[in-house]
């Protein structure tokens, strides 16, 4: 038998791999393009004033009256950039009436007076100031029973000028993380499959082990993964069926020795009454032929049952059927049967080996000849994907027909002695050609159905 060979890509192992650090790829890229969308999108800006509105309001100073005065000392290294650079950026608190309490150093006149910043609500604005764009963003403060608004703005260039800064600490940030991720998850993978695979090697090695002495050994599943389990399963299964094909090759010998030792021990006695001086020539023939025919049988069942003594080519089964006929001519006139071959197209043909068919069609007219009475006629009737062959004899009860194709079976109406291994042959010859062999019971005799699916 020739194998498939092995290449690198065939590894479970090396495509789940492959999967993985694919999927690592992928997932960086869409890091990437994720962050640089985010960054080059006005939501990031709004996301941030807002966060820094919120951090804000969490280092408000209220007096005795619980009035905002200002910030406390834990913002006073970052002090500058909430007092605007170069008044880019301003906070203020206002109470609910939308008055300021507290201002940063860009004053009053830098906060428009009108529009959606006097709504004192959470959330986030924009405005126009100077021929510049101002994001903004508002955060309730509750302290004392009362609700005052913090409000801190920046602006567009500002902003953008943190992105392009923030940008590549982004990309920075994302390819460390994937590195680490990467290294991380993939010697994670490689530990889990070496371990997940080790039941397969396991069984490689326990199957490699099991050989004819050994028929009845079976791969364990109690280790297998879930996924090769039907696998091991159905490795089994043909073990089973191997283990009854082998058992059934040492009952087909045992059966074999049984029927070549009484026509030995006849021909032992035929030469022992020769040597006492008792000539008993026919008798000696007919036990030799008897002896002859079944070891040619045996050795037709066992090249019938390896498939590499089969060479498939596309044959005529027409002409197959007249050279048949013509070859047991002389046997259906000393049976004293008529012999017909009928084609409904002379044009039929069927991939098979030449051999191989001339046999299982010989043996079909053969068997149908040895059943027919005297003075009547067997018949073979080719029709595009079927081959049938009917005698007119007696039949066969139904409880029997299964036994027709079982080795060493003999029909009880038949002419000669033979060894009951001609239909096993035709048996064996059909389904090495992948074809369906039947036998029915006809008015009168016994048909031999031969089809094929092509």
């Amino acid at each position: 038998m020739r194998f498939a060979k092995r290449m690198i890509i065939n590894s479970l192992k090396l495509k789940v791999l492959l999967a993985y650090i694919a999927g690592m790829v992928l997932s960086i890229t869409l890091l990437v393009i994720a962050a640089a969308v985010v960054l080059q999108s006005d939501l990031l800006a709004r996301m941030n004033l807002s966060d820094a509105a919120e951090g804000l309001a969490d280092n408000i100073v209220f007096d005795n009256r619980g009035i905002p005065i200002g910030f406390d000392s834990s913002i006073d290294d970052r002090a500058w950039l909430f007092e605007g650079p170069q008044r880019e950026t301003a906070y203020r608190i206002l109470d609910n009436n939308s008055n300021a309490v507290v201002i940063s150093s860009a004053g009053e006149a830098f906060w428009p007076t009108s529009g959606n910043l006097l709504r004192l609500t959470r959330g986030n604005f924009s405005f126009e100031y100077d021929d510049r764009t101002f994001y903004g963003a508002t955060q309730p403060v509750e302290h004392g029973g009362r609700t005052w608004y913090l409000q801190f703005i920046a602006s567009a260039r500002f902003v953008d000028i943190l992105h392009h800064v923030a940008f590549p600490l982004v990309v920075a940030g994302v390819a460390v993380f994937g590195f680490v991720m990467f290294v991380a998850f993939g010697l994670c993978a490689f530990i889990t499959l070496r371990y997940t695979l080790k039941p397969l090697r396991d069984l490689s090695d326990y199957a490699a082990a099991i050989s004819p002495r050994s028929m009845d050994a079976r791969l364990s599943t109690e280790a297998v993964p879930v996924e090769i389990a039907p696998l091991v399963d159905s490795f089994n299964h043909a073990l089973e069926r191997l283990e009854r094909g082998y058992h059934l090759q040492q009952e087909f010998m045992g059966h074999a020795a049984h029927e070549l030792k009484t026509p030995l021990a006849l021909i032992r006695g035929q030469i022992e009454l020769i040597e006492d001086g008792k000539n008993n020539h026919a008798a000696l023939l007919s036990d030799v032929e008897y002896m002859t025919r079944q070891v040619q049988q045996l050795l037709l069942l066992a090249e019938a049952s390896e498939a590499h003594n089969y060479h498939f080519t596309v044959v005529g089964m027409q002409d197959i059927a007249h050279a048949v006929a013509t070859y047991l001519q002389r046997m259906a006139e000393s049976a004293d049967v008529h012999l017909t071959v009928l084609a409904v197209d002379d044009k039929v043909t069927w991939k098979a080996d030449r051999g191989a068919c001339f046999t299982l069609l010989k043996n079909l007219l053969e068997n149908a000849i040895q059943h027919a009475p005297a003075h009547t006629s067997v018949s073979m009737e080719i029709q595009g994907n079927t081959i049938t062959v009917r005698d007119r004899g007696p039949g066969v009860e139904a409880a029997q027909l299964p036994l027709l194709f079982a080795r060493f079976w003999r029909g009880a109406h038949r002419r000669d002695h033979g060894a009951g291994l001609g239909l096993a042959i035709c048996q064996e010859i059909a389904m090495a050609h992948g074809w369906t062999l039947s036998a029915h019971n006809a008015q009168p005799g016994l048909t031999l159905k031969l089809s094929t699916q092509t």
